[in-house]
C-alpha cells in the first residue's frame, strides 16, 4: 500500500512538473515523425494480465517494398535517439503508473510474445507490477544480456523494499543524466529474446 501511494503521488507530481517537457516534446514528435505521436503496444503486466504501455514515438513508420516494418536501426532518427537518451519517450508511462498498470520500480514490462519463453525462475519478474525503472536498469538497462537482466529482476522481486525503491530512483537520474547502457552492441534496443538455452534454477 506504501508502494501504491507513493507511486500515486510521485507520478502526479511528476506529471505535472514535466507536463510542458511532454508536450514540447510531443510537438517536436509530430513535426520530425508526423501521426501518431503516441506509440502504443500491449505488454504483461502483474501475474502478465496484459495492457497497453504508452510512449512518445521515437522511430519513423518507413516500411520495405512488401510493405514490412525496416529495421529499428533504419527508422531510429537522430532526434529519436537524443529522445531515447535522456528517456523522453518514457515520460508519458506516467499515465500507466496513475492508472496501476505500472510502478516506478520494477522490472521493465517486456513483449507478450515472450511470456512462454521464460523458465520458472525466469517468470518470478511477473510475481510483481512492472515499472518504468528497475533493478535491470540501474545495473546495464541495455548493455547486458537477456540473462543478466533477468536475474537482476528476479533480485529486486525477492528483495523488494521501499528504501530499495529510493536508490533505484537515484541510481536511474544519475544513469539518464550520463545516457548510460541506451544501446547493446551494435542494436539500438536490445535484440530479440529466444528463450534461455540453459535452465538457472538450481
Amino acid at each position: 500500500m506504501i508502494k501504491r501511494l507513493f507511486d500515486l503521488v510521485l507520478s502526479a507530481v511528476l506529471l505535472v512538473l514535466l507536463s510542458p517537457i511532454i508536450a514540447l516534446t510531443a510537438i517536436l514528435v509530430r513535426f520530425k515523425l508526423g501521426a501518431p505521436i503516441v506509440f502504443k503496444q500491449q505488454r504483461p503486466g502483474l501475474h502478465g494480465v496484459p495492457f497497453y504501455v504508452y510512449k512518445l514515438r521515437t522511430m519513423t513508420s518507413e516500411k520495405d517494398s512488401m510493405g514490412k516494418l525496416l529495421p529499428d536501426h533504419l527508422r531510429l532518427t537522430a532526434f529519436g535517439s537524443l529522445m531515447r537518451k535522456f528517456s523522453l519517450d518514457e515520460l508519458l508511462q506516467l499515465v500507466n503508473v496513475l492508472k496501476g498498470e505500472l510502478s516506478l520500480i520494477g522490472p521493465r514490462p517486456l513483449l507478450m510474445e515472450y511470456l512462454p519463453l521464460y523458465n520458472t525462475e525466469q517468470a518470478k519478474r511477473h510475481l510483481v507490477r512492472p515499472g518504468i525503472t528497475g533493478w535491470a536498469q540501474v545495473h546495464g538497462r541495455n548493455a547486458v544480456s537477456w540473462e543478466e537482466r533477468f536475474q537482476h529482476d528476479v533480485w529486486y522481486v525477492e528483495n523488494q523494499s521501499f528504501m530499495l525503491d529510493l536508490k533505484i530512483l537515484a541510481m536511474t537520474v544519475k544513469k539518464v543524466i550520463r545516457s548510460e547502457g541506451v544501446s547493446n552492441g551494435n542494436h539500438v534496443t536490445m535484440p530479440v529474446f529466444q528463450g534461455t538455452t540453459t535452465s538457472s534454477e538450481g
